[in-house]
């Protein structure tokens, strides 16, 4: 059975960028940057970030105050955004609120509240703050609780954690839930917040640049995490950007390094493409994965150089964001949504010296021109990996 392409109905960003879709596509065609020295509260660091201002300033509704914490105030900035809440609110008065699902990514989630919460552990017994609440900060499902009640859903709700590919795959699961019959529509999306967690465990892999990130670069040595929220209501009907296909794989070829050839990379955009019925020639812009790390570029490249003929444009926009982590998929996704709305692809900001081993062709100023259908590419440790594809309907 085809697969049934589903509308973007409505959809929100926030990243270092900025707030809102508007925000973010005026810093992609002014080539303004979110990325920052690093400034996040008690990491002695040199390296750069892509952080959202204003988190620290957020209120939770009253009802919701349990959720407090930092991934929980960045949901809610992307729930206020670009009118989504009002867009979802006007699907539940359609579908009902039982018929609509809410299918998340996230790597860390509230993780911050737990590293606050074991430092103001009593001195004499270790014992963690009364106020500690695990369930509805630091677990993984605590990001699609705090949404599907403050959006007022009652249908199948679920959290994906797979890494960086988390809020990319989360289309997939909403796509089947749709086409089983489970729901009639589904808010997707992904939160990732800064946290002493991912800073000091991605430097501690010595994958941490000190620069702004450099992706396909010939002297890049490392990522900038970055921190976002990005969320999209899924419909069978509906004008404009619509998801036209998937491909997930799952090479496992090591915990934190991707396959040398990218042959879980190479499985995924080949699944997205045969789902989507369209050959390589017909994608019009390719999201890269491109973290800016030596082997992660290495191994996407290879993919891609085998896959198409190398005359599709190619960009990272890490160098915008930063690498969000567990929203990276929805965040570049949205991207996409925007170049085939606007007409443009984006730049790889801060490439300034192509690796000459690499051959994909890279763009490195952003370019006005018709996107009608793009791809965007999310790769997680341990080989988890998911390629979108995004189009105008035919």
């Amino acid at each position: 059975m085809p697969f049934e392409p589903l509308a973007l109905a409505a959809y929100s960003t926030v990243s270092a960028l900025g707030r809102g879709r508007g925000t973010a596509l005026d810093a992609l065609l002014q080539g303004r940057s979110g990325l920052r020295p690093c400034d996040y509260d008690g990491v002695d660091i040199e390296t750069w970030i892509g952080r959202v201002d204003g988190i620290e300033d957020v209120v939770l509704p009253a009802a919701l105050k349990p959720f407090d914490c930092r991934n929980n105030r960045l949901a809610l900035l992307g729930l206020e955004s670009d009118g989504f809440a009002s867009a979802v609110a006007a699907a539940r008065a359609r579908y009902g609120a039982a018929r609509i699902g809410v299918f998340l990514g996230t790597s860390t989630s509230g993780i911050e509240a737990t590293e606050q919460a074991y430092r103001q552990r009593g001195a004499s017994d270790g014992a963690l703050p009364a106020g500690f609440d695990y369930r509805h900060t630091h677990n993984t499902f605590s990001v699609a609780d705090f949404t599907r009640r403050y959006l007022g859903l009652e249908g199948p709700a679920q959290v994906i954690s797979t890494a960086c590919s988390s809020s990319a795959k989360v289309f997939a699961a909403a796509s089947r839930h749709i086409r089983a019959g489970w729901c009639d529509a589904a808010v997707v999306g992904g939160v990732d917040s800064l946290c002493l967690t991912t800073l000091y465990g991605f430097n501690a892999l010595e994958l941490v640049s000190r620069r702004p990130c450099r992706p396909w670069d010939a002297a890049r040595d490392g990522i900038n995490i970055g921190e976002a929220a990005g969320f999209a209501l899924l419909e069978r009907e509906g004008e404009g950007v619509r998801l036209l296909g998937y491909g997930e794989s799952s090479d496992a070829y090591h915990m934190s390094t991707p396959h040398p050839e990218g042959e879980g990379a190479l499985l995924a955009m080949q699944g997205a493409l045969h789902c989507a019925g369209l050959a390589p020639q017909q994608i019009d812009y390719i999201n890269l994965h491109g973290t800016a790390t030596p082997s992660n570029d290495r191994a996407e490249d290879r993919a891609v150089t085998r896959l198409f003929d190398g005359s599709v444009p190619c960009s990272s926009t890490k160098g915008w964001t930063g690498h969000t982590l567990g929203a990276a998929g929805i965040t570049e996704a949205l991207f996409c949504a925007l170049a085939i709305e606007e007409g443009l692809v984006p730049a790889s900001l801060n490439t300034e010296q192509l690796d000459p081993g690499l051959s994909a062709p890279i763009v490195r100023t952003t370019l006005r021109q018709p996107v009608r259908v793009a791809m965007t590419n999310s790769f997680g440790f341990g080989g988890s990996n998911c390629a979108l594809l995004l189009g105008q309907p035919a």
